[in-house]
């Protein structure tokens, strides 16, 4: 059963390749083992999301589309960079825009992200990827999307250092195996979840 899957890529750079990047891709193909099809990524910044806790903060807000896109799929594959230990900024924009979903229950008291697993990768050359990985889950778990095992991927290069991970010539065979295991239980979880729905508060 074919899957599909929307990524968000939250750095701050627009235009050129991004590390981020790299860690979606790397993600996102190992995903495609499992029948799961990238539909788009979307570098967040490169749009006009408003500032805001609703799903539409009117006219030229661009997270209307974005959202729709994001509930279209199975899985997402939420990256961002470390930028002073911490997620990007644009990162928390899309989570404070996804707060709405709390509002936007169907009589079982589901959000519109019940059902959708998600999986993060992180880059960066100073420390924060736990606790960017579990202040980024907990939040999108607490607007109801679900957490596969293992779902968090990534890499931090040597504090202040001049190498990313985007340059890289080879990804580190425990970053890949970490990608691959998140792959395969997201995978695994969302087939479970499309056959058979939460029933919410019943």
């Amino acid at each position: 059963m074919a899957l599909s899957a929307i990524a968000l890529n939250c750095t701050l750079k627009t235009g050129a390749q991004s590390s981020t990047d790299r860690m979606i891709g790397l993600i996102a193909g190992e995903l495609a083992k499992h029948d799961v099809h990238l539909t788009e990524t979307i570098r967040v910044v490169d749009h006009d999301v408003k500032p805001g806790v609703k799903s539409d903060e009117g006219a030229s807000d661009a997270w209307p589309a974005i959202r729709a896109k994001i509930i279209a799929a199975d899985i997402l594959i939420f990256g961002t960079p470390v930028w002073l230990g911490q997620m990007s900024s644009v990162a928390k924009r899309v989570l404070e825009r996804m707060d709405a979903f709390l509002s936007e229950t169907d009589a079982q008291g589901r959000t519109p992200a019940y059902g959708r697993t998600v999986l993060v990768g992180i880059v960066g050359n100073e420390d924060g990827a736990h606790s960017i990985t579990a202040s980024l889950l907990q939040a999108l778990n607490d607007v109801g999307f679900t957490v596969p095992a293992a779902s968090a991927t990534y890499w931090v290069g040597e504090a202040m250092g001049k190498v990313d991970f985007k340059d890289l010539p080879k990804v580190p065979d425990k970053i890949t195996a970490t990608a691959k295991a998140a792959a395969s239980n997201a995978a695994h979880l969302a087939r479970l979840l499309s056959r058979e729905r939460y029933p919410g508060s019943g």
